[in-house]
């Protein structure tokens, strides 16, 4: 298992667990990720992830990133 920033681009892997406090964990579920879940980064821009998940493309700052395990 290990944080998402550090996957490579196009790789696709299902999410584990979700860390971070309370509020954080629920942002992150509230835009999709949850475990079970595939997702695969697109890119690395400016400090942020672009993130394909469930059909979607979400945006999120590494620091967030780093929160999700896969």
């Amino acid at each position: 298992m290990m944080p998402i920033t550090l996957s490579p681009p196009g790789d696709r892997r299902m999410i584990q667990k979700v860390g971070g406090r309370e509020k954080t964990r629920k942002f992150l579920e509230d835009l999709g990720f949850v475990p079970g879940t595939y997702v695969s980064v697109v890119s690395d821009i400016n400090g942020n992830l672009i993130v394909n998940v469930k059909d979607s493309r979400v945006a999120v700052s590494k620091e967030m990133a780093a929160k999700i395990m896969v």
